[in-house]
């Protein structure tokens, strides 16, 4: 029971939230996106799909209860929440019976496999090409993919519009390599992308189909940025090209993995992927280019709006800088924040604020929901709102002198150093999430490389832009490369240096939505109560070290298996094959590599049949030979097998064969004491649209029987 002293504290502390939020009125409205947002993330949390009148329903009550109570304030307040929610709700419904489309739902091939070139990416050791129209030998249409994705040999790239035929093989999306790990088979339904494969062989060139007028466009678009990236590389060649056509076009296919790893380990891997800051670059020196321009006539500086027409020619440009780099949902929402910037100061309105970053963040998350979950989306409106929040309370800059030419430059370093770290702190989380690494010395490499960019590289890539249609491009593409060498040699120096980066292990769910609630807490309000959200990214950043990884990690087909040695590390069969699911499971552990588990694992004993693993009270039977089973079935507490599992194993509390991986995915196992705990991807996927269709529901079996489910014997 509680006192009267507690009841009394507790009534205070709520007197005081409430009468903190009222004086907080002006910025309710912020808080629009947030609701809309946890809305979407409902969504894509369930396990199954939900009814489609759902969303509507709610949507419907929610105003009902609005329009009602619109004389109580705190229940128009929770109705509008309500709305908020059921609109993104809603909305990702909506979205995800758009993007329907059939998917491979088995493995096709080798066979005849044509479409049209809708996209093509040129790596250092093959050729990928996205085509639609697809026709696949003995698949209906209503059957066939509207889009899959091929990789072919180097020396093959068709060019974009192209029909071609290959003899390839095709297989469904892939599953997430672990329960929890990025979800691809969700990120190719919302691309319409149905499957993808290889080309045994060349490409041949077909005849071409019918083109409708916006096809003609699209591939018009297409067609200009492949030639301008061509363009390009042949005038820059080597890595110098291709970060140049990724940096002008978006398409960073071409860069080699050094150069990538070398700019992501150096905390400058933002200066790759078009974003706010080429956006605004590109804006800003159209605007003040053109401005500087009409500004030296007299006539037209006196009589005529010049500031106006500069932000409109800006907007016109960046308008075509997010054509050009293929209007990705990235480069969408930087358009849409420098457009509103643009916008307001042809209103003559503020031209930065959190309303403006709010508005962006809807229009968002109503055309793509599904951007929500992409780290693009958090990253970039992390670093957005936590800048704008900062920079809005204007103490940054109050120390500063009021010398003009000292002012100047103090403005300049104290800026540049104020927005790396502010932005490096509001995206680390969110990249310990997604890539689970942590750069150390971003700070002082963003110091050189960001000038670098700004006042250099993309100066030259807009003129170069404006000279490209003369031929004349080679006069700006060279300095601009100049400037790309220096900015990569400080990338590749900067990685190099001891203890460049951390790994840190896989920050659970709940962990980042702490840590989005409690940033959006500490930025959207102005009072001394925003403070409480340092609590909720604290939180975030204490279940990575508390969060406890798997004891076994079993691959969908069984080739791999890792366990956890005595250090914590995660050590694996083999290091040979299925590499990319290798590099999931180290990454989520917060590990650079793993070495063969013959040699590190003290506690395994393997034969050319199976090994018996060994953790403190527990007989673990990881079987790759049917012959194994018979004995191990009998002493094992846990069978993992590679192989189908016919018999009965009486010995054992948990048994995983071949047909429960290929059923439900990936499995995560954890040796509690007495009672083995399992998570699959067929668990965390839950039965969506997207997810593989393989699962029959789960029964309880009886102690001894083989487990056809993974499902723990009680």
């Amino acid at each position: 029971m509680w006192s009267g002293d507690s009841v009394r504290t507790a009534g205070l502390g709520l007197s005081a939230v409430a009468r903190s939020f009222a004086r907080e009125r002006e910025r309710w409205t912020l808080w629009s996106p947030v609701f809309i947002g946890i809305g979407i993330a409902t969504y894509f949390s369930l396990d199954r799909e939900p009814v489609i009148w759902l969303g509507p329903m709610l949507l419907g009550i929610a105003c009902v209860v609005l329009i009602w109570g619109r004389y109580r304030q705190f229940l128009v307040l929770f109705a509008a929440a309500g709305a908020l929610l059921a609109l993104g709700f809603s909305a990702a419904q909506i979205r995800t019976l758009q993007t329907a489309a059939p998917v491979l739902e088995r493995s096709y091939g080798p066979k005849t496999i044509s479409g049209r070139v809708l996209k093509v990416e040129a790596f250092s050791n093959a050729t990928r090409v996205t085509l639609d129209q697809v026709s696949l030998v003995g698949i209906t249409p209503e059957d066939t993919p509207h889009r899959i994705r091929i990789r072919l040999r180097a020396t093959d790239r068709p060019r974009i519009g192209s029909y071609i035929k290959v003899y390839g093989k095709l297989l469904p999306p892939s599953r997430p390599a672990a329960p929890g790990a990025f979800d691809f088979q969700r990120h190719a339904w919302y691309l319409k992308l149905g499957a993808v494969g290889f080309a045994f062989g060349g490409a041949e060139r077909t005849e071409n189909g019918n083109l409708t007028e916006s096809d003609r466009a699209g591939l018009w678009i297409a067609k200009l940025r492949q030639r301008i990236a061509t363009r390009i590389r042949v005038a820059l060649p080597g890595n110098t090209g291709a970060v140049a056509a990724a940096l002008v076009t978006g398409d960073r296919s071409a860069i080699p993995r050094d150069v990538m790893s070398a700019m992501r380990d150096s905390g400058l891997a933002h200066l790759l992927a078009i974003s706010g800051l080429h956006m605004g670059l590109v804006a800003a020196i159209l605007f003040f280019g053109l401005r500087l321009l009409l500004a030296s006539n007299e006539t037209l500086a006196l009589r005529y709006p010049i500031k106006k027409f500069a932000a409109l020619a800006a907007l016109t440009g960046g308008l075509a800088y997010l054509i050009l780099t293929g209007a990705t949902i990235p480069t969408q929402r930087a358009f849409l924040m420098t457009g509103l910037v643009l916008l307001a100061v042809i209103l003559d309105r503020t031209a930065i604020s959190l309303r403006l970053v709010a508005l962006a963040a809807t229009v968002i998350l109503m055309i793509a929901p599904e951007s929500l979950l992409s780290a693009s989306f958090q990253m970039s409106f992390a670093a957005v709102v936590s800048l704008v929040a900062v920079y809005e309370s204007g103490r940054p800059f109050s120390g500063i002198g009021a010398d003009k030419t000292r002012k100047r430059i103090a403005l300049y370093v104290t800026g540049v150093a104020i927005t790396t770290i502010v932005a490096g702190l509001a995206t680390g989380i969110f990249a310990m999430y997604h890539f689970g690494r942590v750069a150390h010395f971003g700070l002082a490499a963003n110091l050189f490389a960001v000038p670098i960019t700004a006042f250099w590289i993309m100066p030259a890539a807009v003129l170069a832009m404006v000279l490209m249609p003369l031929g004349l491009e080679g006069f700006a593409l060279a300095p601009m490369g100049w400037g790309i060498d220096a900015v990569v040699g400080i990338a590749r120096y900067v990685a190099e240096l001891p203890n460049a980066i951390s790994l840190v292990p896989a920050m659970p769910m709940f962990g980042l939505g702490a840590a989005a609630i409690g940033g959006l807490w500490l930025c959207l309000w102005r009072r001394r109560w925003r403070y409480l959200g340092i609590m909720g990214v604290a939180f975030a950043i204490a279940t990575v070290f508390v969060n406890s990884g798997p004891d076994i990690l079993v691959s969908a087909d069984g080739h791999l298996m890792a366990v956890r040695t005595g250090d914590g590390r995660l050590s694996m069969s083999t290091t040979r094959r299925e590499k990319r699911t290798a590099r999931t499971w180290l990454s989520r552990a917060g590990q650079g590599e793993a070495g063969n588990w013959l040699a590190e694992v003290t506690t395994l004993r393997c034969d050319s049949v199976a090994c018996i693993y060994r953790p403190e009270n527990n007989v673990v039977a990881l079987v790759n030979d049917p012959r194994a089973l018979a004995e191990d079935c009998l002493r094992a507490d846990v069978v993992v097998s590679s192989v189908p599992v016919r018999g009965r194993c009486p010995a054992a509390r948990l048994v995983v064969d071949r047909f429960d991986l290929w059923r439900w995915g990936s499995h995560a196992i954890w040796l509690e004491e007495g009672r083995p705990e399992v998570t699959t991807v067929a668990d965390i996927q839950g039965d969506r649209p997207w997810s593989t269709k393989r699962r029959p529901s789960r029964k309880p079996i009886n102690n001894g029987a083989k487990a056809q489910s993974a499902f723990l014997v009680p």
